[in-house]
């Protein structure tokens, strides 16, 4: 076939591609039904090691991706490839055939990469050639993009060809029209062009034209070949086939390997050449400030505008992160601070003080200097006796920091010191409980962390390793020292039980040593019983609840631990309750007396109000004890009176007095629990307590069995309320 005959075909051939082009997308839609009933429901944003990012994404599921911006994952790859999801972005290979046209199937334009900040989407696409082994083929190559919001970048892309043939590119336009160039790599004589050499598209052999601006936007386009005769038989031979590629600038280097053989070219790139594609996220202008949103509005992040599209044909908008920021715009917060001080090479600050700002940077020049620090420009303004008084000034602080630092090393010696005094080493050498420095405590130890005070010292709130705790500052000297405090430490740490406020660690570096205990929400019995804001959820079954698991406590304290522990001060106060009112007993803080089978004391040590009389009158602390002071506890909880202890108004006195002259106890009952069908458990609550408070401390029964009788009366209770 002659260039003649070939070029007198090429419109009708261009006529026919158009009409392929324009009825693709109808032809496949039950093609692309099919591939989105087969869509995963999640939304992705990774296939492979590709990012996604929206409004690309994969899925079936709302909101995975905007409208022409779905993509395919093919895994039967490896590693798997992504593919464009709308049917109307599509390539074909078209061969001509002794002037009959045939078309394969359409193929969908593989993803290379995408950025969101750019606006930009790289995709390989298909190179055409023409090869002289068979000279009634030509394979062309169609690309077809209108419908969607993608277009070639004229800017960063260039049409190529190279080899022997011409290539032609011609752009589909409006109406049906073509408009194109060729792109000459040879002439008649071969020899007023050059070779063009590996690395250089300059020459015979390979042609490199830039897109005309005017021809944007490209929606679609065809690379056909206009074919020359061979002068010499040797050049069929040696150079068979002509390529055709529209490519990324810079994404072809010539190789005259490429132009030698049968399709040399192919098999470099098979699965063709990356092209840069644009997109627009919106077919409308950006409003106008102060107008409404369009509907479906792209730039959802803040610190983010809308752009005018330029290349086109009807409006269309990008979205773009303000100047300073980094990331997508079409997500919620997706454009970022950029910190500038980070990236020197690009945002320079070389003379100054880098200081990052919210959508930019400051480059102030250094102490002394003055001038541009951006441009490298900073110069002195000190005189020489200025830096000398400078000099001087420096030597003083450095006396200063040199002090300071003398004054640290005391302090640490010091800390040593409490630590060694505290017993420190017998507590590491037993391992038995976390110790933490001064420093971990310091920001938790301020006045308004402070949520109690007393006779022992200071409780403050906070948090440690991310959990809520209470930490006991105990007034100095109020401890004991040495391997006393740290046996009292051993022993706390040994009580675990879930009626009972556990002990995390303490602090032996101050001279008072400090302990770290869980922190227990709801605060105390006292607080909850006798306040305003909780009465209401301690009703009777709350009320012995809080009784029986607070026994429990105490026995376990009593006859299950490793070694025996007395407590000394059980009270309300020292009875804490979490959110679901699980009683925690706390402040067992008489124990430490006793630690060395001491149960003598020289002084006596706890609440008034509800310390047994024989422990008062002997000084004798025994299982007991606690037992007499929780009886009083059992009288508070049925009478919501609080336990004072005086001549003329005592919650206890008054109590066994009425006992005694064999009363009912009904008129010391809360009237919010003392309802007619309780006053049976109330009463049997009364006489637990009259058994606990017996002088006789023989006559007590053990803290086993106040629970024990406690427990029962819950399931009885259980069990009548299931009745009813």
């Amino acid at each position: 076939m002659s260039t003649s005959s070939y070029s007198r075909q090429l419109p009708v051939i261009l006529l026919v591609l158009l009409v392929v082009v324009i009825q693709s997308p109808s032809t496949s839609a039950a093609a692309a039904e099919k591939a989105q009933g087969e869509g995963e429901g999640g939304c992705l944003h990774k296939c492979g090691d590709m990012d996604i990012p929206f409004p690309f994404g994969i899925g079936a599921g709302p909101g995975c991706f905007r409208e022409g911006f779905e993509v395919v994952c093919n895994h039967s790859s490896d590693p798997p490839r992504a593919f464009f999801g709308d049917k109307r972005a599509f390539q074909r290979d078209t061969y001509l055939t002794d002037s009959r046209i045939r078309s394969s199937d359409l193929s969908p334009l593989e993803l290379v990469s995408t950025s969101v900040a750019r606006g930009e989407a790289r995709a390989y696409a298909a190179v055409s050639y023409r090869c002289s082994t068979n000279e009634s083929l030509s394979v062309l190559q169609v690309m077809n993009l209108l419908g969607t919001p993608f277009s070639v970048s004229a800017t960063r892309n260039v049409f190529i060809s190279v080899g022997y043939q011409l290539a032609e590119l011609r752009w589909v336009a409006r109406m049906g029209l073509t408009t194109g160039f060729t792109c000459t790599t040879q002439d008649e004589q071969l020899s007023s062009m050059p070779h063009a050499r590996n690395g250089s598209c300059t020459g015979w052999g390979c042609c490199e034209r830039t897109i005309p601006p005017e021809e944007n936007p490209v929606k679609n386009y065809i690379l056909s070949f206009d074919r020359v005769s061979y002068k010499h038989n040797w050049l069929r031979v040696l150079y068979p086939c002509g390529y055709g590629m529209l490519v990324e600038k810079s994404g072809y280097n010539f190789s005259t390997t490429d132009i030698i053989g049968d399709k040399t070219l192919l098999k470099r790139f098979p699965r063709g050449v990356a092209l840069v594609l644009d997109f627009a996220a919106g077919n409308t202008s950006c409003p106008a400030q102060g107008q409404p949103l369009p509907p479906d509005y792209a730039c959802v992040s803040g610190n983010s505008s809308c752009a005018n599209a330029t290349d086109t044909y009807s409006p269309a908008y990008v979205c773009k992160c303000w100047d300073g920021y980094d990331g997508n715009p079409y997500i919620a917060n997706g454009c970022q601070d950029i910190d500038e001080c980070k990236q020197p090479q690009v945002y320079p600050c070389s003379s100054g003080i880098c200081k990052n700002r919210l959508g930019g940077y400051d480059c102030p020049c250094k102490f002394g200097t003055k001038g541009d620090a951006k441009a490298g420009t900073c110069t002195d303004v000190f005189t020489p006796a200025a830096k000398a008084t400078v000099g001087a000034i420096g030597g003083i602080l450095l006396m200063v920091i040199l002090s300071f630092l003398v004054i640290l090393r005391k302090e640490k010696q010091k800390a040593k010191e409490f630590f060694k005094k505290n017993g420190g080493p017998t507590l590491e050498k037993a391992n038995v409980i976390k110790l933490f420095k001064k420093e971990d405590l310091k920001p938790i130890l301020k006045s308004s962390n402070l949520i109690g005070k007393g006779a022992f010292g200071e409780v403050y709130k906070g948090r440690l390793d991310n959990k809520e705790v209470a930490i006991k500052k105990p007034i100095n000297g109020s401890v004991l020292e040495n391997d006393q405090f740290a046996n009292e430490v051993i022993i706390q740490s040994q009580v675990i039980h879930k009626n009972i406020v556990r002990l995390i660690g303490c602090c032996l570096e101050v001279d008072a040593p400090m302990l770290v205990y869980e922190f227990i929400t709801k605060g105390s019995l006292h607080d909850n019983l006798h306040g305003n804001n909780n009465k209401v959820a301690l009703n009777l079954d709350v009320r012995l609840s809080i009784a029986a698991q607070s026994a429990d406590g105490l026995a376990y304290m009593h006859s299950k631990a490793n070694i025996r522990i007395l407590h000394g001060d059980v009270k309300p106060a020292n009875i804490l309750l979490d959110d679901n009112f699980v009683p925690k007993i706390s402040d067992f803080g008489i124990s430490r007396l006793i630690a060395r089978d001491k149960q003598h004391t020289g002084s006596v040590i706890g609440d008034m109000n509800y310390m047994d009389p024989v422990y008062l009158q002997e000084g004798l602390l025994t299982e007991k004890s606690d037992v007499y002071s929780f009886g009083v506890v059992i009288l508070e909880l049925i009478s919501s009176r609080i336990a004072i202890r005086s001549e003329h108004n005592s919650l206890v006195k008054s109590f066994l007095e009425a006992h005694k002259k064999q009363k009912k106890a009904t008129e010391f009952f809360d009237k919010e629990i003392a309802i007619a069908e309780d006053l049976e458990f109330l009463d049997s609550l009364a006489v637990m307590a009259v058994e606990c408070l017996r002088l006789d401390v023989d006559q007590r029964p053990t803290m086993m069995e106040v629970a024990e009788r406690l427990h029962i009366l819950s399931r009885s209770r259980k069990v009548q309320d299931v009745c009813q």
